[in-house]
């Protein structure tokens, strides 16, 4: 979102509205997922509505572009449905960017949930439309396990539905403490989302804005030295010393100790010398138990308390 891009804030869930599913990214390792995925949005008094081609599968993706290109500008489109949410991460949805039709969504905004590979998406609906989107769970592997953490649930349903500030993001059950990094409280718009991701982007017409912001970033299943290569990339590129403030989720099974330095060390070693607010361990990213974000509204970092607070609602009035 640049800063003449205005904030647009999809309207509130209402029980009995309908939820759109679609694949983006890759395709489901086991079909049981959307199964229960859906059921779970049943059981919650929500409709669903699945797209055309979300059982396709292409190697490594849920179909061809075009086919799931097609599924998110009809879920866009259908007046019936009030909230998207993501079959799955993988690999893929940088590949519909340059394709999409942003003044549809910008015309007809829908909460859109989804981590991981579906940064992409959030990261070009936020610069390109202002829409508010969601960094939170997707059918695989949360919603549609067979027990789904009530911290991530809860998370989810108010983060959607409640069109008043959020507050403070609670800590989470059975996750290690947060770490300060550098003590110090920041005011941004939230952005970013996976690291891979938003490296992605950089010199593509998708790329982060970070200027004033407050930067989410999390991973899963890389090495420290590819965190380190990454973080080195966002620095030459300007990102880390623009943002007002920097918030890490978890980094999920990127700790090997056979590899020195570890995870910590280098994270640190990469922010603690920018002297912004910044801390380690929000409850997002690769996790059962994760926390929705809202990506594109103000919220304060107190990286000393190692809390992130919304400071307005997500979502508009229905």
């Amino acid at each position: 979102m640049s800063a003449t891009t205005p904030i647009i804030k999809p309207p509130a869930l209402q029980k009995g509205d309908t939820i759109g599913i679609i694949a983006p990214a890759s395709p489901l390792p086991d079909p049981a997922y959307l199964a229960r995925g859906i059921d779970f949005w049943l059981s919650m008094g929500y409709r669903v509505r699945t797209g055309t081609h979300i059982s396709k599968a292409t190697g490594y993706l849920a179909g061809r572009d075009a086919g799931r290109l097609a599924d998110l500008h009809q879920m866009f489109q259908d007046p019936e449905v009030k909230a998207i949410i993501c079959l799955r991460g993988g690999y893929g949805t940088l590949r519909l960017l340059a394709d999409l039709d942003y003044n549809l969504i910008r015309y007809h905004p829908k909460i859109l949930v989804g981590y991981s590979d579906i940064t992409a998406l959030h990261l070009a609906l936020n610069r390109m439309t202002g829409l508010v989107t969601f960094h939170g769970p997707m059918l695989y592997p949360e919603l549609g396990s067979k027990a789904l953490p009530p911290y991530t649930r809860e998370s989810l349903c108010r983060a959607l539905a409640v069109a008043s500030p959020l507050g403070s993001i609670p800590p989470a059950p059975g996750l290690p403490p947060p770490v300060t990094i550098t003590p110090g409280r920041a005011e941004g718009i939230v952005t970013g989302g996976n690291l891979s991701l938003v490296v992605a982007t950089l010199g593509t017409p998708f790329e982060i804005d970070t200027r004033g912001k407050i930067l989410f970033i999390e991973e899963v299943d890389e090495a420290p030295y590819r965190i380190d290569r990454m973080l080195t990339q966002l620095k030459l590129a300007h990102k880390l010393e623009a943002a007002a403030g920097i918030v890490l989720g978890f980094c999920t099974g990127c700790e090997n100790p056979s590899l020195q330095p570890g995870l910590l060390e280098v994270i640190t070693d990469h922010l603690a010398p920018l002297g912004i607010p910044c801390f380690y361990g929000l409850p997002a990213g690769h996790l059962a138990t994760q926390a929705t974000l809202p990506l594109g509204i103000r919220a304060r970092l107190d990286a000393a308390a190692r809390t992130l607070t919304y400071l307005e609602a997500a979502v508009a009035p229905p």
